[in-house]
């Protein structure tokens, strides 16, 4: 089968590897109609994540037909059309059984080397580094499914690929985001990124209640957030540093800073002035592995006593964190890998109620063998990329 994959730092390949097959008795296969590129997806092109080896397969968020099943695997057959969490969780761990899914204990098989970084491991992850699973991801003809009894949901047919396809992470990375700042009527929300979680944060806080401030310097992104849902714009570069940042958003609030922040950024934050070159230079020397520029602005913003949740991805170390300013403003964190498998159900109700049609992110559709571009693009900000959807040319199907 064709599949895209990791070569190095700023180097991914479309390459013919072998198919997959069952494994386990708990396994699928699904033959994969839309898959698609992923911010995070980008730390791995960059060269941020570790572990790594060439050869991986990349992708986690990919939809299909299910085209072989293992014994166990009682609520699928050949045929479904599903998505797949990006998250694997095995259904039956402590985890698992309190609605903490990415947290499974059972789904790393590599899970030591995880907790050599982090202490304790996470749940595998579909194409995201050996410290994760070593699983081949979704941005191929087919992929291998563990645990295909826990995971895949069926999707209906009248939906299209393009309105399901983010269920596998991106929608229920933005409202798990929304939903840990326990917004209440009122409430203002401050969402770092207009990225494509970002742009689901920030639906996903109106959906809930929330008047939201959209913070991006890239045009078309802000664009989207106003357009689409109703975000006011604050732009970085306009205001300044950090501190300006802060003082702009006491001014949005009459004094008191968002009730809650959202840090849809991550460890590639592009900072500006002294702090932007600083994490540079500390990241480029391996002295950290963030650039924490959006958590550095969110903690300080965010009002006493309020939420700062944090849908970015990090991997290692931050410097300079104001711990200071989190301690003494009583701010709660939330964190974490998304939950997927919690939101699957209910999102896709709201999908076909009409409440949202998550394809409005989508900006360029391409084939799988334009991959290499397409993930340049994605991460140049060229011709207005905000999201690409990638289909296999012998698959696609709706």
């Amino acid at each position: 089968m064709r599949a895209v994959c990791w070569h190095g730092s700023n180097d991914v390949r479309v390459d013919t590897v072998p198919d997959p097959g069952i494994v386990n008795p708990r396994d699928a296969v699904v033959r994969i109609s839309a898959t698609a590129i992923c911010g995070s997806d980008l730390h791995l092109f960059d060269g941020c994540i570790p572990t790594m080896q060439k050869g991986d397969v990349l992708g986690h968020e990919f939809m299909g037909e299910v085209v072989a099943v293992g014994d166990k695997v009682g609520n699928l057959k050949e045929g479904d059309r599903v998505v797949v969490p990006f998250p694997i969780a095995c259904g039956h761990c402590y985890y698992c059984e309190h609605d903490l899914w990415s947290l499974c204990d059972n789904s790393n098989p590599n899970a030591v080397i995880a907790e050599k970084m982090w202490g304790y491991s996470p749940s595998g992850l579909f194409g995201y580094s050996h410290a994760l699973g070593g699983y081949a991801g979704g941005q191929a003809e087919f992929v291998r499914v563990p645990f295909a009894d826990v995971g895949p949901m069926k999707v209906p047919d009248h939906l299209r690929d393009e309105q399901v396809l983010f269920l596998t992470d991106i929608y229920p990375t933005g409202y798990q985001a929304a939903e840990q700042c326990n917004i209440q009527p009122g409430d203002t929300v401050a969402v770092w990124g207009c990225g494509p979680v970002g742009q689901f944060a920030i639906a996903s806080a109106k959906m809930l209640g929330a008047r939201v401030i959209a913070i991006d310097d890239v045009d078309e992104r802000l664009s989207m957030a106003v357009r689409e849902s109703g975000a006011e714009p604050l732009r970085p570069s306009d205001v300044g540093n950090t501190l300006q940042v802060v003082e702009a958003l006491r001014d949005m609030t009459a004094g008191r800073g968002p009730d809650a922040c959202i840090d849809a950024v991550g460890m590639e934050a592009h900072g500006l002035g002294l702090e932007g070159w600083y994490d540079r230079v500390k990241q480029g020397m391996m002295l950290e592995t963030e650039r924490p520029t959006a958590l550095r602005q969110a903690i300080m913003a965010c009002r006493k006593g309020g939420t700062v949740s944090v849908p970015g991805v990090y991997g290692g170390l931050a410097d300079k964190l104001p711990v200071g300013a989190l301690m003494n403003k009583a701010l709660t964190v939330k964190t974490g890998q998304t939950h997927v498998h919690k939101y699957l159900q209910p999102l896709l109700e709201r999908i076909a109620t009409g409440d949202i049609d998550p394809s409005f992110v989508i900006t360029h559709r391409m084939s799988l063998e334009q991959a290499p571009q397409a993930y340049e693009m994605f991460r140049d900000k060229q011709d207005g990329c905000i999201k690409v959807m990638l289909q296999p040319e012998t698959t696609a199907v709706h």
